[in-house]
């Protein structure tokens, strides 16, 4: 089979980083060279901390002019794949992945992809209640610790009649660190816009959403203190469930 001459190959070279990086001869040329750099990342051939050869020797290698290579790394700068550090050892490096980024990055797509805050509510309710046993068995006295301090500032907005929903994000996106699983974790902070999103929803519905909810959050620390999973499971599936309901009951509503 003939090569697709759209598509850039990567060379593999013992001698370094950069001979990993190949030359393209396609129409817009950056965005083969990112696809490039991203590839060689998800390979982990290029790893968080490793610096790309200089904005010349990229050059050299692509066979591409040096607008063309800065408006590449522009585009993986803006990505959170690169971070361009300026000086005398400045250049352009390897980030590790941000997954708030990620979460922008979903938080878009639910609004071009019109999705509800009913289907959500339905994610987060098959992936917070599948992790409840992961953290019960592996929290940490820290890990409760910072919990607890969440649901105290949270108190403290709720006796100023001024309650943020993001501290419900936070608490649900440290509950998940409590997992010690990374990607756990990840996956979860990269939801914590849409998570807004839903409890915005629910708010409508009921003024008074959020102090349940801080309720529920101080019996779940405690159930996670005892290593109760099993009634950390039913409190998350209330807490989840009523959010749920909400939504939903709004959404039925506008659609009559």
């Amino acid at each position: 089979m003939m090569p697709d001459p759209t598509v850039a190959t990567v060379e593999s070279s013992p001698t370094g980083k950069g001979d990993l990086l190949s030359r393209v001869s396609v129409g817009r040329i950056s965005e083969v060279i990112v696809d490039q750099i991203r590839m060689l990342i998800r390979q982990g051939q290029l790893s968080a901390g490793d610096r790309l050869p200089s904005e010349r020797e990229l050059c050299e290698r692509f066979g591409v002019s040096r607008v063309t290579v800065r408006e590449a790394l522009r585009v993986l700068e803006a990505n959170g794949l690169v971070e361009i550090r300026v000086g005398a050892r400045g250049g352009a490096f390897v980030t590790a992945p941000s997954s708030r980024l990620v979460g922008a990055g979903i938080a878009d797509l639910i609004s071009l992809a019109t999705l509800t805050a009913v289907e959500i509510t339905e994610a987060r309710m098959v992936f917070e209640l599948g992790i409840v046993a992961l953290v019960c068995e592996r929290a940490t006295d820290e890990d409760v610790a910072a919990l607890r301090a969440i649901c105290d500032r949270s108190g403290a907005a709720l006796e100023n009649d001024d309650y943020p929903l993001e501290l419900s994000a936070e608490w649900h996106t440290r509950f998940a660190v409590a997992t010690h699983n990374r990607a756990v974790a990840m996956l979860v902070e990269s939801l914590h816009d849409p998570l807004v999103h839903s409890l915005e929803r629910a708010r409508e519905v009921a003024p008074l959403h959020g102090r349940q909810g801080v309720e529920e959050h101080r019996a779940l620390v405690d159930a996670v203190a005892a290593r109760d999973a099993g009634a950390a499971t039913d409190l998350m599936r209330t807490h989840l469930l009523r959010t749920a309901e909400r939504v939903s009951g709004m959404e039925s509503a506008e659609r009559t």
